[in-house]
């Protein structure tokens, strides 16, 4: 078997993780869980659940069965909740597996009732933000009856947004909401909703974003810190003389002699077209900034009089919130577009 030796890397901060994760929670003043989907959000589910895991996380969710399979079995005894419900191709997975399907649909309700009586779920309420969930019609129907609710959740559509009039209207729904229907625990807030204090809290908090070092809402700011940065291996030094250009379509041209490292990094790494013109590495204490076009596989940077060279590894600056804000992309993408070419080295 090759050794995962490729040259670019993700350095994993384990500590950051964990000290995300109890701020959060600290926060809104409520136990809080942890979205594992999307492979932990790009940089590992069983890595991120196995730290979560021994530092006191007993709830994880992630988007399908599938990852439910891939995660396999938690430990510490801690519970997994699969958010996109059960379809009818799910049912067998689900009866075979010790997750807990979220009901999303008077459908998924009917089928779990009839397929696993007895059997604890989750349960997804609408209060605004018109994705998954049950009308709250529904959910107070009396539709609910018989069924073993370990969490009764809603999601918040405006939390990254300070004081938009919805939030408040969806807590409120879903405090109504949770004093009509029986359930174990009560959730609300997802990364941002949990900056919002604990009126949100209620019983369960589910982040994701925070928990990787991203900033859902100002007051996060300061007291969230970066879990994942990238090094890119120079795969060669090239000399210009003022006139060269670099890339493709030649939209950066020298204007005096340059040093340029080739950097293994590319849009197929996550690295995307949009941080031309913002994107920098850095060697040492230098900053050298990016020129040219982003490539599928490599980037260019100007490293000046550097001490580097062809087998070095620069930092490639990739601070969640500073990059959406130079190249427009949301921090999520950010996240979850990292490919798995990196090697994933965890510093604990």
């Amino acid at each position: 078997m090759i050794p995962n030796d490729a040259p670019l890397r993700l350095i994993l901060d384990g500590a950051a993780l964990v000290a995300n994760w109890r701020w959060a929670s600290a926060t809104a003043a409520a136990p809080a869980g942890a979205a594992v989907k999307a492979d932990g959000y790009g940089l590992g589910a069983h890595e991120v659940s196995r730290r979560l895991a021994a530092a006191g996380c007993r709830d994880f969710f992630v988007a399908t069965w599938a990852e439910a399979d891939a995660l396999g079995a938690l430990p510490f005894g801690a519970g997994l909740s699969v958010l996109h419900g059960v379809r009818e191709e799910d049912m067998a997975a689900a009866l075979a597996s010790t997750a807990r399907p979220v009901l999303n649909t008077p459908t998924m309700v009917a089928r779990w009732k009839a397929e696993a009586p007895g059997r604890p779920c989750d349960v997804m309420v609408d209060t605004g933000m018109n994705r998954l969930g049950l009308s709250l019609a529904d959910a107070m129907s009396g539709l609910l009856d018989g069924l073993e609710i370990d969490v009764l959740m809603s999601h918040l559509a405006c939390a990254d947004e300070v004081d938009h009039p919805l939030n408040e209207r969806q807590r409120a729904s879903f405090a109504e909401l949770s004093a009509a229907v029986p359930a174990r625990r009560y959730s609300l807030a997802n990364s941002a909703g949990a900056c919002l204090g604990p009126d949100y809290g209620f019983g369960l908090i589910r982040p994701g974003l925070v928990l990787y070092g991203g900033i859902p809402h100002p007051a996060a700011a300061g007291h969230v810190a970066q879990v994942a940065g990238i090094e890119a291996q120079i795969l060669q030094i090239r000399d210009l003389l003022a006139g060269d250009t670099v890339g493709y379509g030649a939209t950066f041209t020298a204007v005096a002699p340059a040093r340029v490292a080739i950097l293994n990094l590319g849009y197929a790494d996550g690295y995307l077209r949009a941080f031309a013109g913002h994107g920098v590495a850095w060697a040492g204490e230098r900053a050298c900034p990016l020129v040219g076009r982003v490539s599928m596989d490599l980037t260019a940077v100007d490293i000046g009089t550097a001490d580097v060279g062809e087998g070095d590894w620069l930092t490639v600056d990739y601070a969640l919130d500073r990059a959406a804000q130079a190249t427009g992309l949301s921090q999520y993408e950010l996240l979850t577009g990292l490919g798995s070419r990196y090697q994933r080295l965890w510093n604990d």
